[in-house]
């Protein structure tokens, strides 16, 4: 039997706008979640608390401890006029100096700057073949410090609306460590402390690593063929506490369930394909999609994605496609709330 050759309209889906999520839901934890049996095909629809109950104790369950920075610079250049920086990511061994997505992109070339603050402007470099722009962070402060008092978090462009503080905590894992990406791990913005303490009584194994959220995570497959797509980089770190948590989990005969697509991500980056993972870090292009053979990741928790997208790609690989997009269409009819601060899906 020959496997079908999928084409991106093959993942694309209507979606009516008013079930893209502006704002999180009033408790992380209180988000709807969509529990998908693999095994009979049936769907449930529960809270996300309810995860606790479809996790075994001896399983391990695996976290993206990435933190998101506020990586939007809206300034001035010296002709008065608007612009805005978007940085992505510092370039290797400098701290200050970053690649960088720039508006207006035809007037912001190499030599220009932006004021952003009394404290912090942006001298633009160079540009990239890629469009993007290598550019100087000039401040006297300390990086973070500047960050924090002049940047803003860099909300998806589908949230139709300015940041505000709120976004600063609510755009952000509780368990949120290391600084990097710009761009949530959404899966994870529905754990509260209490709930992950849920998981540990019960005996589950909770696992860290750091995958850093590009950009690209927003890209849509304009290809129809998705063998055409470029797909975008992520910077990745598996600790070795990390791999010795998911080696021996599946060696012990449990399962493990990653918490949002960065994560697998990063765990099948990492995994040879004896299926053991191994700690190291660098950058993954790794691009998910059917008939994809998983390694390391037997359950997923995730957000629910954009049409077309890299990412629904990838959720039907695990979960198969027939199964994902009738969950999918379901999950339309019955209101479910779409995207970054929307709800949960889990493939059990």
């Amino acid at each position: 039997m020959t496997e079908r050759a999928f084409r991106t309209s093959d993942f694309d889906f209507h979606l009516p706008p008013e079930q893209v999520a502006q704002a999180p839901a009033e408790r992380r934890d209180a988000s709807r979640l969509l529990v998908v049996d693999r095994s009979t095909g049936e769907l449930h629809h529960r809270v996300f608390s309810d995860l606790v109950e479809y996790v075994p104790a001896g399983d391990a369950l695996v976290l993206n401890e990435t933190r998101v920075f506020p990586a939007r610079l809206l300034g001035r250049k010296a002709t008065g006029a608007a612009a805005e920086v978007l940085l992505l990511h510092p370039r290797d061994g400098e701290e200050k100096v970053w690649t960088a997505l720039v508006r207006p992109g035809a007037k912001l070339k190499p030599g220009r700057t932006v004021e952003v603050g009394e404290e912090l402007s942006v001298e633009i470099l160079d540009s990239t073949p890629g469009g993007e722009r290598i550019v100087r962070l000039v401040t006297p402060l300390p990086l973070a410090e500047a960050l924090d008092r002049y940047g803003e978090v860099p909300l998806p462009p589908y949230v139709e609306r300015s940041a505000t503080e709120t976004d600063r905590e609510r755009y952000q894992t509780v368990y949120a460590r290391e600084r990097g990406s710009v761009a949530a791990p959404t899966a994870g913005l529905h754990f509260t402390p209490g709930l992950i303490a849920a998981f540990e009584a019960k005996g589950v194994r909770i696992a860290r690593l750091v995958l850093h959220v590009g950009v690209g995570t927003f890209r849509p497959v304009e290809a129809d063929d998705p063998a055409e797509h470029r797909m975008h980089s992520e910077w990745y770190s598996v600790s070795r506490e990390a791999a010795a948590a998911v080696n021996e989990t599946r060696a012990a005969g449990g399962s493990v369930w990653a918490v949002g697509t960065t994560v697998v991500r990063a765990l099948e980056s990492a995994a040879t394909e004896d299926g053991r993972v191994h700690a190291g870090e660098g950058w993954t292009d790794i691009f998910i999609r059917p008939p994809y053979r998983f390694k390391a990741v037997d359950h997923l928790v995730t957000n629910f994605h954009l049409p077309r997208s890299t990412l629904l790609m990838l959720v039907s690989a695990l979960g198969g496609y027939e199964l994902v997009m009738r969950a999918y269409t379901e999950a339309v009819e019955r209101g479910y709330r779409f995207f970054s601060y929307g709800d949960a899906m889990v493939l059990l």
